[in-house]
């Protein structure tokens, strides 16, 4: 799910393939609007996205969640809600209007309104497989993440981790199972309630200034922060509309101080909220494109979602300047005593290698190739986490299913994209502003 900072999952590009443009089977008719007449305009691709905007809302009322974000006009939400279409009959309304964007597409001469069309497509194609899903469709998992996500994972053996869990266990020796050993290291790092306040302020205050330096933001722009439990994510951002976000951070276990920035740079700047809200300023408000006001979490906008947001956390804050900062001024902040070494964040950064195992566990436990007790016992040996952790990581994969991919894996695919060629620090923050800015697909990341 969108706005969740999970661990991190793949760490390698060439795990994935770009999703093919495919014909949706099935009967296809053009109902709403015969282009074959209309002349392919903007105002033709604006009725297309209307209708798209419709068929999400509709979508929506059959699934708690499937909307992440809408801050369009409340009346389309009310009809929508009043008077939504079954199932079947939006099945046949997603591949009706995907005939219609593929003639549209052939008509269209602007490069962007090109993009335009083929995002509202790959959006449709996964809206289609959604609505498959709930009528009791399942899908393998590498086919239902590339047919959601525009991605298909390939994946690495669990065995392949287990060099780095060898590293791991140099750096935390002693007797006992290493996860509990990480987990007893790891728990003198931990926020006291008390002061989780005041360290989110702060990490979130750098994260925007980080941000803020080099990617413009609308006047008025703001957040509230919250903290719940009762939740299989450790945060979240709801985007409200009017530049505004709600952000929650989890509290259902410890939070340790190398969540702060993490999640700040991921619910907040330069992740979801700063690109929710260049989509809403550039497109939206200055383009007017209609569709950009509804967010469907079961759509390729995801991987591009999360693979930014944590991306942006090593944007904004290099590994040494990241270990300095936390060091210098978090750790004051939440009265944390710094170690006398770096040996803590080697550990983080070798566990962070270590969690594409995520991936791999997440599509065995899918395909129904292991059970949920063994998913669990794997989350913990691969993820070096406690019981509670494991649960928690395997009641999200029980959630959001193959939603999973799209930490590490995007998160692979845009460092790939901003870094190419090896750009200067501005120029890869000029990259990251134009992908968050533009109609951009999981496919539009790779190498030309």
């Amino acid at each position: 799910m969108r706005k969740l900072l999970a661990l991190s999952l793949i760490a390698a590009l060439p795990g994935c393939a770009a999703s093919t443009s495919e014909r949706p089977a099935g009967g296809v008719g053009v109902a709403a609007l015969d282009v074959r007449r209309t002349p392919a305009s903007t105002q033709a691709l604006d009725e297309i996205a209307a209708a798209y905007l419709q068929l999400t809302l509709e979508i929506g009322t059959h699934e708690p969640g499937y909307i992440d974000a809408y801050y369009g006009p409340p009346e389309l939400q009310k009809a929508a809600e009043a008077a939504p279409r079954d199932k079947p009959a939006l099945l046949a309304a997603t591949r009706d209007l995907t005939a219609q964007i593929d003639l549209a597409a052939r008509r269209l001469s602007d490069p962007l309104d090109r993009r335009r069309a083929t995002f509202l497509r790959a959006q449709l194609r996964a809206a289609e497989t959604r609505l498959l899903m709930m009528q009791g469709t399942r899908f393998a998992f590498a086919d239902e993440a590339e047919r959601l996500f525009g991605v298909r994972p390939q994946l690495k053996p669990l065995a392949s981790y287990d060099a780095e869990l060898a590293k791991i266990d140099a750096l935390v020796p002693g007797a006992g199972p290493l996860a509990t050993r990480v987990e007893a290291y790891l728990d003198n790092f931990t926020i006291p309630t008390d002061r989780l306040q005041k360290t989110f302020d702060a990490a979130i205050a750098r994260c925007r200034g980080r941000s803020m330096a080099h990617i413009a933001m609308p006047t008025g722009e703001s957040f509230r922060l919250e903290f719940v439990t009762g939740k299989s994510w450790s945060g979240y951002n709801y985007y409200q509309g009017g530049y505004h976000s709600l952000i929650q951070v989890n509290t259902d276990l410890p939070i340790r101080l190398s969540r702060a920035l993490d999640l700040g740079c991921h619910e907040g700047y330069p992740g979801h909220h700063l690109l929710n809200m260049k989509l809403e300023e550039k497109l939206v408000k200055d383009r007017g494109w209609a569709e950009f006001s509804v967010y469907p979490l079961y759509s390729p906008q995801s991987l591009i979602a999360e693979g930014s947001a944590n991306y942006g956390i090593e944007l904004a804050f290099p590994a040494e300047n990241k270990a300095e900062t936390e060091r210098d001024i978090l750790m004051p902040i939440a009265e944390i005593a710094p170690p006398s070494d770096d040996r803590y964040w080697q550990l983080l950064a070798a566990i962070k290698r270590a969690s594409g195992a995520r991936l791999t566990i997440a599509q065995q436990y899918l395909d129904r190739e292991i059970d949920r007790p063994t998913a669990v016992q794997l989350t913990q040996k691969y993820l070096l986490v406690s019981p509670k952790r494991a649960e928690q990581s395997v009641s999200f994969t029980d959630q959001y299913r193959s939603y999973v991919i799209n930490y590490g894996l995007g998160e692979a695919m845009v460092r790939a994209y901003v870094e190419r060629g090896k750009p200067t620090r501005d120029q890869m923050w000029q990259r990251m502003a134009k992908l968050i800015s533009e109609p951009t697909l999981p496919a539009d990341l790779l190498a030309r």
